[in-house]
């Protein structure tokens, strides 16, 4: 079973991943750690490396490429990542993950230790140049959410919850 679990930053999509794989015991491939660890190895904060990011098109290049790989070369996986449901062809499901981008704001301060204000400033400046970068690199609109089977507010629904309704609908699938 190949999952796909995208979202914009603070939806929630790598702690649903994470439950995701953890109770269907599948190995979990996240753009968002690989993105994050990118960013330590150069110093740079995730802003710093999402600007560089935009100057530098290898760098999105190796990360989706490196993700797509891995979830094609498994059988069994939960991908997560704002484009995953995009790239991950052979994908079973293809689940989405929203929130108000205020709720988003709040999250991200609160992970990352940042004054709300920072965080809402530093997230839309992330967000342009994100959608900028998959608009202009593979012709994605990020605002387009017809490739995913499954769109879940988790403004609405806790982690926990999303994950079951997945979960739920994952034992759908293997029921067909």
């Amino acid at each position: 079973m190949k999952i796909t679990i995208s979202g914009l930053p603070g939806s929630g999509t790598t702690t649903v991943a994470r439950i995701i794989s953890k109770k269907l015991g599948l190995m979990l491939i996240s753009a968002g750690d690989v993105f994050r660890q990118l960013a330590s190895q150069r110093g740079m904060t995730v802003e710093e490396f999402s600007k560089y990011a935009d100057e530098n098109p290898e760098v999105d290049r190796l990360i989706d490429k490196t993700q797509q790989e891995l979830a094609e070369a498994e059988n069994d996986v939960v991908v997560e990542g704002r484009l995953s449901g995009w790239f991950v062809k052979d994908a079973d499901l293809r689940v989405w993950i929203f929130a108000d981008p205020e709720i988003r704001y709040q999250r991200i301060a609160k992970r990352e230790g940042k004054d709300l204000a920072v965080a809402k400033h530093e997230t839309k400046m992330r967000e342009e140049l994100e959608k900028r970068r998959y608009q202009k690199f593979y012709s994605i609109d990020i605002d387009d959410w017809t490739a995913y089977d499954i769109i879940l507010n988790s403004g609405k629904f806790s982690a926990e919850a999303i994950a079951e309704i997945v979960i739920t609908a994952v034992k759908s699938l293997s029921n067909k």
